[in-house]
């Protein structure tokens, strides 16, 4: 970032990431909690998140959950499963979905557990903590969505008799081998990687913009506040929330292809 993009104009950034995207190949977006919480999902850490009401080992460590899964399920999981509910996905995911269906965006990597992204209709999602959105049986490996899973049982279990358990990542538990090649694959091979709603401080996720630009590609941020990409990994900063930023950015791109045609 230089001295000069720090005093552009907001509409100015956000037409120039517009034509950047217009002209870019191949597009990556990696995004995290800060495009969720306009839909009504509380981050895990930070102000307001989570981790203030509970402390992280005690309800969402992988032993935790084997040595006690009804308390984790009746403090976390059962919380969790009210909120995905009634989330729905807000502009920030429709306008990543648009972005894909113009042919511009080609994956999008994120570090939420909320199925959002799909629900917004985008088809290549590589999940870097899994998703609360499904639940496996821990013994016959049935797979079922946790909204149409009934809580009169705690923990709920499968008709086999095995606990189901969400389909994320819990602390000690690494990330996918899958998920982790795919999203590295993603990174390397980008022209483009717009990073948004993250604070890129969780590693391994935190490490894709990074691994984007040594390979050459633009990274932009799309954040209400300057995160550790900002002034080094990042070409700028497009301070805002994510949901109106992302739609006028996908306004633009789309306006711009319809006047090339």
């Amino acid at each position: 970032m230089t001295a000069n993009d720090c005093f552009m104009n907001p509409n100015d950034l956000i037409q120039q990431t517009a034509e950047i995207i217009v002209s870019s190949k191949h597009v990556v977006a990696l995004t995290g909690a800060g495009v969720s919480v306009e839909s009504g999902i509380p981050p895990f850490r930070g102000k307001g998140g989570l981790w203030e009401k509970f402390d992280p080992l005690e309800v969402a460590h992988i032993q935790s959950f084997m040595r006690n899964p009804e308390r984790v399920w009746r403090l976390l999981i059962s919380e969790m499963k009210g909120i995905l509910a009634d989330a729905r996905p807000n502009p920030a995911h429709a306008g990543l979905a648009r972005l894909e269906s113009l042919g511009k965006l080609k994956t999008v990597i994120t570090q939420n557990v909320d199925g959002l992204h799909q629900l917004a209709g985008s088809r290549d999602v590589i999940e870097f903590h899994g998703n609360f959105a499904m639940l496996r049986c821990m013994d016959c490996g049935l797979r079922v969505k946790t909204v149409d899973v009934a809580m009169t049982d705690m923990p709920p279990r499968c008709h086999c008799g095995g606990i189901y358990r969400p389909e994320c990542v819990f602390f000690g538990e690494p990330i996918p081998m899958q998920a982790l090649d795919r999203a590295q694959m993603a990174a390397s091979s980008c022209d483009l990687m717009l990073v948004a709603g993250t604070s890129a401080v969780v590693q391994p996720a935190a490490f894709m913009p990074v691994m984007a630009r040594q390979s050459g590609a633009v990274v932009i941020e799309i954040n209400p506040e300057p995160t550790p990409l900002t002034g080094s990994t990042s070409k700028y900063l497009v301070r805002g929330k994510a949901g109106i930023t992302v739609r006028r950015i996908t306004d633009e791109v789309e306006q711009m292809l319809a006047a090339r045609r």
